[in-house]
């Protein structure tokens, strides 16, 4: 595990107050939350996501939710988006798939955060490395990216539904 990533060196040379959570890697989102201390739905993913050839944007997507799909593109005013490989990811923003974060991203791409991110006490994004999550108040994470916030995802099917 990497003890300092671009990521938590962005978090260092800024002035916002975060705490960072070092985990044993998890294989899945709840066992993800759970060792960070939080509720699934605190959890912050950051998806890549394609507006075309080398046009990406970072979608911030709480765990227990989904991109809606015609939310995104609507908002994005495209018909159509798609989500790179693991390799073109990793071009894009200096990260792998599943260490993904904006903090310390190579490439300088437009943050879109879901409505209910801003909502949360906690919100637990990834660190840019596997087993490392900056937890802070989702207020600050959007206001600190400069995200643009917008109603682009849907709840999660439960279990078995």
């Amino acid at each position: 595990m990497n003890s300092q990533t671009p990521a938590l060196a962005a978090l260092e040379a800024g002035d916002l107050e975060a705490h960072v959570v070092r985990y044993a890697p998890a294989g899945n989102a709840p066992e993800a939350a759970a060792r960070r201390g939080v509720p699934l739905g605190a959890l912050v993913k950051t998806l890549v996501v394609r507006r075309g050839a080398g046009d990406y944007v970072l979608v911030l997507v709480p765990g227990d939710r989904t991109i809606d799909w015609p939310k995104l593109r609507s908002h994005l005013g495209v018909s159509r988006v798609s989500m790179p490989d693991a390799d073109e990811a990793k071009a894009a923003t200096g990260y792998e798939r599943g260490t993904i974060t904006p903090f310390g991203c190579e490439g300088d791409w437009p943050v879109i955060a879901d409505t209910t991110v801003a909502e949360l006490p906690v919100a637990s994004i990834g660190g840019g490395g596997h087993g490392i999550a900056i937890n802070l108040a989702g207020v600050d994470l959007v206001d600190y990216l400069q995200a643009t916030v917008a109603d682009i995802t849907t709840p999660l099917a439960p279990p078995g539904a």
